[in-house]
């Protein structure tokens, strides 16, 4: 294979990010060299700053600059209710979409034995800390209807009841504006069971 140099680095480097093919890393690659370097400096110096300064909130493991992301900071948020996610993209999602006022425990990843992850990967023994010496009453799994992500929240729940605390699993079923003709029988099955009275 021939040396395509320090364009073709760049290209095949922008394919590490999810989703982005090679016809997508070439246009994004070209666009930045011919169009936006200025944005590509920022981009670059940005990502070089955000590799070196940003780690994991050493109580909920979500990714933050300081010690204690700004959430486990805010003392008015429920420190009794705490929302279990699988990534940090997670927690955007339910801040900017609920009116969730817990904190969050993130896992980074999901139970998954054949992949080598289990209780240790994803910092559970922390988890099971943070259960036995502090105020939590309720967690609230929000791991993804996957059979991992239903392994993973079963787990937790067992987890959770060993250490009296409550455990809930948030709903899954049908979405806004589905029609059920449209919905597989596995979301339908959810949507039955986790019911309520209106």
């Amino acid at each position: 294979m021939r040396d395509t140099g320090l364009l073709g680095r760049l290209i095949q480097h922008l394919r590490c990010l999810p989703g982005v093919g090679p016809k997508t890393a070439q246009r994004m690659a070209f666009h930045l060299l011919q169009k936006d370097r200025e944005g590509a400096r920022a981009l670059a110096e940005t990502l070089l700053q955000a590799i070196d300064r940003i780690g994991q909130c050493s109580r909920c493991r979500t990714l933050t600059e300081k010690p204690l992301c700004d959430i486990c900071a805010d003392p008015a948020r429920d420190s009794s209710l705490v929302c279990i996610v699988e990534n940090p993209s997670d927690v955007w999602i339910i801040e900017q979409a609920t009116v969730f006022k817990g904190l969050y425990f993130v896992l980074h990843g999901r139970l998954s034995p054949l992949d080598g992850i289990g209780p240790g990967e994803l910092g559970l023994d922390q988890l099971e800390r943070q259960l036995a010496t502090s105020d939590i009453k309720e967690l609230v799994l929000a791991t993804n209807s996957t059979v991992e992500g239903e392994a993973t929240a079963f787990f937790i729940g067992e987890l959770a009841r060993k250490h009296h605390v409550q455990a809930s699993r948030i709903a899954h079923g049908v979405p806004m504006g589905g029609e059920l003709e449209f919905i597989d029988s596995g979301t339908l099955l959810h949507a039955f069971n986790g019911r309520r009275t209106i």
